[in-house]
């Protein structure tokens, strides 16, 4: 089975010659992240342990827009990684150069924007962010999304975009709802099964549930959205170096999907790898 970690952050200690945003220590505390830099060197020693075929590399927060550590570690393994980028949201005219030079970039196969910090959770509705779409759909890079609170919106915009394809992070769930608190979120994002070119990453899953490993009281929301999505629109995520702390593998991850869930090997070809594969058209080898 191919399989394709849909988020991983790496990234290097903070100098003062590569500051992080303020208050972003406090921030990597509260959501759970450990603090030590997580290299690329790491993240391929713990892919090759499991099995992991590839990760998108998502460039964390706290280290701005850069996205420079994660273009060293394509240019170093273009088979093992790809980048979804950050852009600056709030500055379009920087934003759109920058998206006219990642959709020539091999290394670059989306973007990834958030809405659920104090600074950029109105930019969906507030008019910050509405450049993106157009330009991203004509582009055609596709999106991965972190709104918990819009989706009502995010449906609206892939009604309005339809060659734009949205991936919603997380399952769509609110930041540090667990066990049967995320179903709301859940069915909410499952809701926007009718917009075809929305597609759902069933990530960082360890992390929303108070049982132990392999969490089964949340299974029943996962096979929620995979039966609403369809399994070719689920995509398998770690988010990794949230779940490190808590004791839980990347081997884990896989395993809670193909040994310790109900799911048929047709399904996780498509969850695992291939539904990714595709969407960022990427090709899996072989």
């Amino acid at each position: 089975m191919f399989v394709v970690d849909t988020q991983i952050h790496i990234w290097l200690e903070e100098t003062p010659d590569r500051p992080w945003v303020p208050g972003a220590r406090e921030r990597i505390r509260l959501n759970g992240h450990r603090e030590d830099p997580f290299s690329y060197e790491e993240a391929l020693e713990l892919m090759d342990e499991a099995g992991v075929n590839r990760a998108l590399i998502l460039p964390p927060s706290w280290e701005g827009d850069r996205i420079d550590y994660a273009l060293e570690a394509c240019e170093a393994h273009p088979d093992r990684f790809g980048i979804m980028a950050r852009i600056p949201q709030n500055r379009p005219e920087e934003g759109k150069a920058m998206l006219a030079d990642f959709a020539q970039n091999p290394h670059v196969k989306g973007t990834r924007l958030t809405f659920h910090r104090p600074q950029d959770r109105n930019w969906m509705i507030d008019g910050t962010n509405d450049w993106y779409w157009p330009v991203a759909e004509e582009l055609r890079i596709p999106t991965m999304v972190h709104a918990p609170i819009w989706k009502k919106e995010l449906g609206e915009i892939a009604a309005k975009h339809p060659e734009l394809k949205i991936i919603i992070d997380h399952m769509g769930i609110m930041a540090r709802c667990v066990d049967d608190a995320i179903g709301y979120w859940v069915a909410e994002t499952a809701d926007l099964a009718r917009h075809p070119n929305i597609y759902v990453k069933v990530s960082a899953l360890p992390g929303y549930s108070t049982q132990p490993f392999p969490n089964g009281n949340i299974q029943k929301y996962v096979r929620e959205m995979v039966d609403r999505m369809g399994p070719q629109r689920c995509f398998y995520g770690t988010d990794i170096t949230r779940l490190l702390g808590h004791g839980i593998t990347y081997t884990d991850t896989i395993e809670q999907f193909t040994k310790h869930w109900d799911f048929t090997p047709e399904e996780l070809e498509w969850i695992m790898g291939r539904g990714i594969s595709e969407v960022l058209n990427w090709p899996i080898e072989g």
